[in-house]
Parts: structure tokens; sequence; C-alpha cells
């Protein structure tokens, strides 16, 4: 549940054409902001009608910059799909490379807040996926840019459902005091949450770096 929109936001967004992407241009733009997104030459047509395109390359913020001049907010989406241990690499040449380009890109721009997708932290597992995701984490720091940074853990939406088949797990490993901890903050997250997190983002900018786990994105998406 969002509230009524504060102010409309001027929105760039990159990785606009993916699972999350899409259908966080068409949220925004149902909410009266105004979102503009970084695609390749080809891919237009896989975002949402009433959504303008700008033409770049995300690992050269150079292709782009000059584009973002109008927007107060920059929305980083970009990142390997259905990331795994094979793609090690990919996470430090794409994931975090993307990353380092939007955050130049911003600063040309001087956007005021700039909105991260990240993973939730420490986790067990992917270990290059968090070393790649939590290094991103610091150049955002680093930079000095209003940002807001979201740590969900899985997303379950169309095509990404198997693991709520653990969820009778995690409302056992939630009830044990030595083990809820790392269950909240590991816990899944859909897909329907995380957009209405990623808007709520966009609409209440942060003051300096604001972080948002589990709890919290849940949270605002009950608000």
């Amino acid at each position: 549940m969002l509230k009524a929109v504060p102010e409309p936001r001027s929105v760039f967004l990159t990785g606009g054409t993916g699972y999350m992407g899409r259908r966080l241009a068409a949220a925004l733009l149902s909410r009266g902001h105004v979102v503009r997104a970084l695609v390749r030459r080809g891919s237009e047509r896989k975002l949402p009608p009433g959504c303008p395109t700008v033409i770049g390359d995300a690992l050269n913020h150079k292709t782009y910059a000059a584009r973002i001049a109008a927007a107060d907010t920059f929305v980083h989406l970009v990142g390997v799909a259905h990331p795994g241990p094979a793609k090690a690499a990919l996470f430090r040449s794409v994931d975090l490379a993307s990353v380092r380009e939007a955050l130049a890109a911003a600063t040309v721009a001087r956007v005021r807040h700039f909105v991260y997708v990240s993973v939730a932290q420490p986790a067990p597992i992917m270990k290059a996926y968090l070393a790649a995701r939590a290094e991103a984490e610091v150049l955002i720091r680093v930079s000095s840019l209003n940002a807001t940074i979201l740590r969900p853990w899985y997303v379950l939406g169309p095509g990404h459902w198997w693991p709520a088949l653990l969820l009778p797990l995690y409302w056992a490993l939630g009830a044990l005091p030595s083990t809820r901890d790392g269950a909240r903050r590991l816990g899944l997250v859909t897909l329907r949450q995380m957009i209405t997190g990623l808007v709520a983002a966009v609409e209440s900018p942060s003051a300096g770096v604001r972080v948002l786990g589990v709890p919290e994105i849940r949270k605002r998406a009950l608000a």
C-alpha cells in the first residue's frame, strides 16, 4: 500500500527492460512520475508505453550521462540475470562495473538521490555475488550522493516461485532466538513488495545513505 504521491519525481532508470525494471517503470508512470530508461538499441519495445528511452551502454557512462540532467532520481537495476556461481566473473565486469559508471553519470548530472538494489548481507552462499554488491555499496558511500540501498535476498514472482517451498523452514528458524536474525535478514520478499519498496524509496528520498533490509522492504509494502 502506497500513500498519495507527495511530489512527482523525474527518474532515470537503468535495467528498465529487466524483471523488476519493466514493472517499476510502469508503477512509477502510473503514479505520475516522469521516467526515462536507458536501453540498448533494439530493446525499446520492452518498456511500458509512455516511457521514453535513452540509447546507451550501461558500462560506459559517457554514452548516456548527458541525457539525464533533468532527473532528480537515478534508479540502478542493471545486473546479471539468474546469478549463480558460474557467473562470478560477470558480477564484477557487469554488476559492479555498471554501478561505477552509473555513479559517475549521476554525479556529472547532479542527481539528488541514487537508488540501488543490492543483496542481503552477510549470507552463507553466493560469495562472489555478495562481494561485488558489497563493493558497489562502498562506491555509493564514497560518492557523497544521497542514496537508498535495498537489500533483498530472493524475490518471489512469475518464474521465481520455487523458494516458496522453503517458507516452513523460514518460519521455524524465525521462531528460534539463535536463528531469528538470520531468518529475517535472508527472508523472501515478493516482486510486489520489491516494486512497492522501490517506489517508496523514489518518493521519499534519503538524506545520506539509507539501507533497507528485508524487514524494512516488507514494512514499506504494508505502510
